[in-house]
């Protein structure tokens, strides 16, 4: 396969992949991240984006380690569920309540984008 099609094929697949990773980590969250964004609040951006930037850098670490197309969705399918998990063991753990982010705390809509971004660079690392 030419290198660049070989390109191509993985950017588009890792897009997919964040779309699909945006769309189930949104259905889980008790919140409508889009729409409190869409009206500026800064928490749920800081906490939706750390998610994403937390499960792309396990997209990433993929795509570097893996040689074929199904090991790459395995690792993407457990950055998933390693994130989900992340997201309900914060909430939980710190009693962070759908009230703290809809009133725009961004402390806690940056604490909870940093845990995510910290657990998405640990679990990159454990592919290598």
């Amino acid at each position: 396969m030419p290198p660049i099609l070989n390109y191509v094929i993985h950017l588009l697949l890792a897009a997919v992949l964040l779309a699909v990773f945006f769309k189930v980590y949104t259905w889980v969250t008790p919140y409508d991240e889009v729409e409190l964004i869409r009206r500026g609040n800064r928490a749920a951006a800081m906490s939706l984006g750390g998610a994403m930037g937390g499960f792309s850098l396990t997209v990433a670490s993929s795509l570097l380690h893996t040689s074929g197309y199904q090991e790459f969705f395995g690792w993407a399918a457990g950055a998933l569920m390693v994130q989900l998990l992340a997201y309900l063991v914060t909430t939980r753990g710190l009693r962070i309540s759908r009230e703290h982010i809809e009133s725009d705390n961004a402390a806690f809509g940056g604490l909870m984008g940093c845990i995510a971004l910290c657990i998405g660079a640990i679990n990159a690392a454990c592919i290598s």
